[in-house]
């Protein structure tokens, strides 16, 4: 099992790392961001042009039949603060999270429009929603801010996201973490993944299988076709 990873980073206004690895013969990219912030009209086109950035500017320092670019891995995870925010008014997001209507304020955030598209994030999903916007609350409490100034305060929003991309990955748990240090709230994720195995000894084998033995084997099958089909004539 090869683990030695490789990382591919850049700075942008925010910033991103992504680290290449393989598990057995399945190679996995994890990549961490932190998009442009804001919630004026037209931010979110901000956030989709580092998304775009990110992908034509991280290049792994490859190996033979070792990943290059991003999607050239078979598991992808794409998580961080994404910065995307919801459509909707300060007031009338805090009437959606004071109903805990998790589904009815997803219909209005960006991120979730974007997937729904599949311009930006084509192919990739991301586990259902049931907990409340992870930004931005008090420091050391369960609210969210609200004494400031109508042009400083900010209205609650997913910015914290984990998304997947490929086959063979199952979402077990997606959830908030409650830790308070800061005015977001981490999330995590909780995936099974199945990975290419082989045997070593069977692909030695068969490299080193000389032409003489094959040749014995095809003979010794010619022998047995041969009796069968005499056998079938008597």
């Amino acid at each position: 099992m090869n683990c030695c990873p490789n990382f591919s980073y850049f700075n942008m206004l925010q910033g991103s790392i992504a680290v290449s690895m393989s598990i057995y013969q399945t190679h996995f990219c994890f990549l961490c961001c932190h998009l442009t912030s804001g919630e004026k009209e037209g931010d979110e086109q901000k956030r989709n042009a580092d998304v775009q950035e990110i992908h034509r500017r991280t290049v792994f320092n490859s190996r033979v039949s070792t990943p290059k670019t991003i999607y050239d891995h078979e598991r992808i995870f794409w998580l961080g603060d994404l910065n995307y925010r919801i459509n909707l008014s300060y007031e009338k997001t805090h009437e959606f999270i004071s109903n805990h209507d998790w589904n009815g304020l997803f219909e209005k955030d960006q991120l979730r429009r974007e997937l729904r598209k599949g311009r930006l994030f084509d192919g990739w999903t991301e586990g259902v929603i049931s907990f409340s916007p992870t930004y931005k609350y008090r420091f050391n409490s369960k609210k969210y801010t609200s004494d400031e100034p109508k042009s400083g305060r900010r209205t609650p929003s997913w910015c914290d996201r984990i998304l997947s991309y490929g086959k063979g990955m199952r979402l077990l748990s997606y959830e908030t973490v409650d830790m308070r240090l800061s005015d977001h709230r981490p999330v995590k994720a909780v995936y099974t993944v199945d990975t290419e195995v082989f045997s070593p000894k069977k692909l030695q084998r068969a490299l080193t299988f000389t032409d003489a033995e094959v040749e014995d084997r095809l003979s010794s099958e010619d022998e047995r076709i041969a009796g069968i089909y005499s056998l079938g004539l008597s």
